[in-house]
């Protein structure tokens, strides 16, 4: 039974980053070439071992070395981006990067022969045979499992701030969706996806994990597939909310909030018996009752308005904006990277502008590495 172990959380503050992207060819539009660039030519040295495929045949992973910190991932990340496109460029074929690719009509692409995949699309059905999302996932280490279930548990209030500044994906199978990451909304159709509700512990996920693979939910622990959880395997918290970025500084930018977010929640939880919480979203106390579903509430204004999204706050004390949000999370924790975001034209807007200004060709042009 493939499940994780308490004893995988080790280390505090190691990183690892995995981005998705397109294959495209000359023309920017997705084209079917995982077959070659994964199973039949040899990769560069950097990528033995860290490049997969992923539901579709122009979808594929990379991953990052394990790192020590956040420091080390800038050069990492375009190091193993320069590896891709070399790897591609190689083989005929070309990459792009968004959280979905404005091209790609997903009936007329092929799922790949994988039998994960294979098993996954018989058991899922639609929601999984239209899944041509591509995203930006980070890994932070954590050195004790029940405090990297209480860390996971407080990153699902910053899910919504995350994927409101990554917002890239406002095309889907061909028609403008009207949200800022239509991403989000096509992957929540599948089971076990979204927000999750919190865990009081390790060993309350892991009864989770198990009673979800025992009864035929999922085949193995990496199918939980929501937008922060604790990675069972790895000894990490998996931060899964962003769409998919063409742009490295902006991935930079994620990784150093993220790596800040969970190494001052992990101090939160060694320093006090109890352990205090942010209210990321206003300066009340954040401790009181408050329904869940205001989660989803905000990660939904985030899905649908990006970088224009105000959230409620987690006080109930009315609403806040995304960039007082942004203002305030640079200040509290030292980053800066996801201020730069936020002042930037956001993807949505950028790729609905290129559209209008000049046309497919130049879109599909915007997101190649």
């Amino acid at each position: 039974m493939d499940v994780g172990s308490p004893e995988a959380f080790a280390e505090l503050g190691t990183l690892g980053v995995e981005e998705e992207f397109f294959v495209v060819g000359e023309d920017g539009v997705p084209t079917a070439g995982t077959d070659r660039l994964v199973y039949e030519a040899e990769p560069p040295e950097l990528l033995e071992g860290r490049l997969d495929h992923e539901l579709f045949k122009f979808v594929v992973e990379t991953q990052t070395p394990k790192l020590d910190g956040p420091g080390d991932a800038a050069d990492a990340v375009r190091d193993v981006r320069a590896a891709l496109v070399a790897h591609a460029e190689a083989n005929g074929y070309r990459i792009a990067a968004a959280g979905l690719h404005p091209g790609a009509r997903w009936r007329e692409h092929e799922h790949a022969e994988k039998p994960r995949y294979r098993s996954q699309l018989e058991r899922i059905q639609y929601p999984q045979h239209r899944n041509t999302t591509a995203g930006l996932h980070v890994h932070v280490g954590v050195d004790d499992a029940d405090k990297a279930v209480w860390v996971a548990n407080q990153l699902r209030w910053h899910v919504p701030v995350m994927l409101a500044l990554s917002a890239n994906s406002p095309f889907w199978n061909g028609f403008d969706t009207g949200l800022a990451s239509a991403r989000a909304k096509i992957f929540e159709g599948l089971p076990n996806t979204g927000i999750p509700t919190e865990f009081d512990s390790y060993a309350d996920f892991d009864r989770f994990e198990r009673l979800m693979v025992e009864n035929g939910a999922i085949e193995d622990r990496g199918e939980l597939w929501y937008d922060v959880r604790p990675h069972s395997g790895h000894g990490t918290v998996e931060v899964r909310a962003p769409d998919g970025q063409a742009d490295p500084e902006t991935v930079q930018a994620f990784v150093e909030y993220t790596h800040a977010l969970v190494v001052d929640y992990a101090k939160r939880y060694e320093d006090a018996d109890e352990p205090t919480v942010t209210d990321v979203f206003g300066d009340g106390d954040p401790s009181g009752a408050l329904r869940r579903e205001v989660l989803d509430e905000n990660k939904w204004r985030a899905t649908r308005h990006g970088h224009d999204a105000a959230f409620v706050r987690r006080d109930a004390g009315g609403e806040v904006s995304l960039g007082e949000v942004v203002e305030r999370e640079c200040e509290r924790l030292g980053v800066s990277g996801i201020r730069d975001v936020y002042e930037a034209e956001s993807g949505a807007s950028a790729q609905r502008r290129l559209l209008a200004e000049a046309g497919e060709a130049a879109l599909y042009e915007s997101l190649v590495l």
